[in-house]
């Protein structure tokens, strides 16, 4: 295999499993995050046959249009085309009520998770549409938020809502193209994200308490899945939680 993906947020949590599990089947890679330390990390840390120098390491604002071409003009320089974008970069805002978020903490969230995955769904269509052999797939990170809420998230569950809505129209307009898209919805993966959860969280009663977590490794096997069929075939939405965690009684 000889297949380029690139990944964003990929110097930690979700975005480093699967990098490595990715590497470890033979791609080679794009690591995009905020922070050049934590890219090299992932970097240093990814098995298979490819060197450190096979992959490209590519710091950038998601959110920011122009950093968003930088990074597709360098993929394209150095590897000349994309097989497989994963909009994995995210972040959430404290668990407050609506009312006393400020208006920075909602562009801030707005510009990862849904503005940034916009951005590259964009360049990464464009670059798919005129490769040669055209075509790809881009994997959203979704989020369990994208089909119910927590208590006090509504940034965050506005933004994944709308992530489904991007899944769903990439697979649509896509479909001309050779181009598909799915979606994946984790819940409660062992990351730095989700620490907060051994200490308890809010629960819709009002009550608190301590949900359940799975390793991220079982994340990254199914993204790594996902990004392998061939394009004739496509899984659209699958999620994938801790077995024990209240999903299912959350409304």
């Amino acid at each position: 295999m000889n297949k380029i993906a690139m990944i964003t947020g990929a110097g930690s949590g979700v975005g480093r499993a699967v990098a490595q599990a990715l590497a470890g089947e033979g791609w080679r890679l794009a690591l995009v995050g905020r922070k050049q330390d934590t890219l090299e990390e992932t970097a240093k840390g990814l098995a298979g046959d490819h060197q450190v120098g096979d992959h490209l390491i590519a710091p950038a604002d998601v959110g920011d249009p122009a950093a968003v071409k930088a990074v597709f003009a360098r993929i394209k320089e150095k590897f000349a085309r994309l097989d497989m974008l994963f909009n994995n970069a995210g972040m959430g805002t404290p668990a407050i009520p609506i009312e006393e978020l400020s208006f920075a903490q909602w562009q801030a969230i707005v510009g990862v998770n849904l503005t940034g995955a916009f951005l590259c769904t964009q360049e990464a269509i464009r670059m798919m549409k005129a490769q040669d052999p055209r075509g790809g797939r881009i994997i959203n990170n979704g989020s369990i938020s994208a089909d119910r809420p927590r208590p006090h998230s509504a940034p965050y569950t506005a933004t994944k809502h709308a992530i489904t809505g991007l899944t769903k129209s990439t697979i649509l307009d896509g479909r001309p193209f050779d181009i598909t898209a799915g979606q994946i919805d984790i819940g409660n993966a062992a990351t730095e994200m989700t620490q907060r959860m051994t200490e308890g969280v809010l629960q819709p009663d009002g009550s608190k308490a301590v949900e359940p977590r799975m390793d991220v490794r079982h994340v990254a096997e199914a993204v790594a899945y996902m990004a392998g069929l061939p394009l004739e075939a496509n899984v659209p939405f699958m999620t994938v939680m801790a077995t024990k965690m209240p999903l299912f009684g959350r409304g």
